[in-house]
């Protein structure tokens, strides 16, 4: 992408479009044209993920890598935060285990799917591509610590009976995650960012090209924002045709909750796949690996307050099959991106071990 002086026309048009027929929608007045309303719901998301994609693009070719990555993942993780915590609230104890749900699945198609996507077709096109092993290293060290005493750990305390943590447990918790990202921020903006910066491919254009005005990155920052959270509420509203669907299926509704962060993950993934195209493996990590620990780091404490101020109890442990999905996964990730250097090889066997954790979702 070569951005210009001005946004384009249709990437001011699409979010605005997207947002008023969102609000049509969350009257309820379309819900009884059927199959149509579900249409316009499908139009309604891609248009905003792909404005997403692009205003992101913008915002980030401004102020440079890794400030650039970094804004997405915050970004769209703090609108899926604010919709974690809504729906905790609404739901009480019957929601208990919905920010679990979602930080797994997140996780899982992080590590496993958007990474292996990435590597597969960076690979296919460019053989063998590298990328700095201190910013990734640093990056999976984290993502690991945080996973295992998040999502583990209180499968195995004994103050109170797993999967939960006890109140000064899970506050203690909530603040090792938050000392964790907030010191890999500092790391990755400050301290190290040279770990983080991408060797750009000398074939790259739009790596290369003049960065865009002031004013126009800003109002790409204000669109970006619309769009990731009309991309959420699309997805809130999509929720109840995906439950029906899966269990027309017969499928357990666990799926749902795939879906949902899937889609919700779908701005980063576009942009995280354009990158390793593009032969910028290393803006691809920071990316997927970074929306990742943003995921953890930030939904947990923003769970564990509310479970602390409600009274309501939080399921935070995963069970055993999970437990051997997600260490795995941590594993092989260590693994294929321990050397710098990645092939088509490493993308098929995170795509395989995400294969595994989809079919066990569906068949349990």
């Amino acid at each position: 992408m070569k951005p210009a002086t001005q946004l384009p026309t249709w990437s001011v048009v699409v979010p605005l479009a997207s947002w008023a027929l969102l609000l049509v929608a969350l009257t309820g007045h379309l819900a009884a044209l059927g199959w149509l309303f579900q249409a316009m719901v499908v139009a309604g998301l891609i248009g905003g993920i792909l404005a997403a994609v692009f205003h992101a693009e913008v915002v980030a070719h401004r102020i440079g890598e890794p400030y650039g990555t970094l804004v997405l993942a915050l970004s769209v993780t703090s609108i899926e935060v604010a919709l974690i915590v809504s729906l905790m609230i609404a739901g009480g104890e019957a929601a208990s285990g919905l920010a679990r749900d979602a930080v797994f699945a997140s996780v899982m198609i992080i590590l496993n799917g958007m990474v292996g996507i990435c590597l597969l077709s960076g690979g296919r096109r460019h053989g063998e591509q590298s990328f700095g092993l201190y910013g990734v290293s640093a990056t999976l060290a984290t993502i690991a610590a945080i996973s295992v005493l998040t999502l583990v750990l209180p499968n195995y305390t004994s103050t109170r009976a797993g999967p939960y943590y006890s109140d000064s447990q899970l506050a203690f918790i909530a603040l090792t995650s938050l000392v964790l990202y907030g010191t890999f921020v500092m790391v990755q903006t400050v301290k190290h960012r040279d770990y983080f910066l991408p060797a750009e491919a000398a074939t790259d254009e739009a790596a290369h090209a003049p960065p865009p005005p002031n004013k126009t990155a800003i109002g790409s920052a204000v669109l970006l924002l619309v769009c990731l959270v009309s991309v959420v509420l699309w997805a809130k509203i999509l929720s109840p045709a995906l439950e029906a669907g899966v269990s027309y299926i017969g499928a357990p509704q666990t799926l749902v909750g795939v879906l949902i962060a899937a889609v919700v993950l779908l701005p980063e993934s576009i942009a995280a796949y354009q990158a390793a195209r593009a032969n910028r493996l290393q803006t691809s990590l920071n990316l997927a690996l970074g929306s990742a620990l943003a995921g953890i780091g930030l939904t947990i404490p923003a769970v564990a307050a509310v479970s602390l101020i409600t009274g309501t109890r939080l399921t935070l442990g995963i069970d055993e099959k999970s437990t051997v999905l997600l260490v795995l996964s941590l594993i092989v990730a260590s693994l294929s991106l321990g050397t710098g250097r990645t092939t088509v090889m490493q993308g098929t066997v995170h795509l395989v071990i995400f294969a595994v954790y989809l079919f066990t979702v569906i068949v349990p």
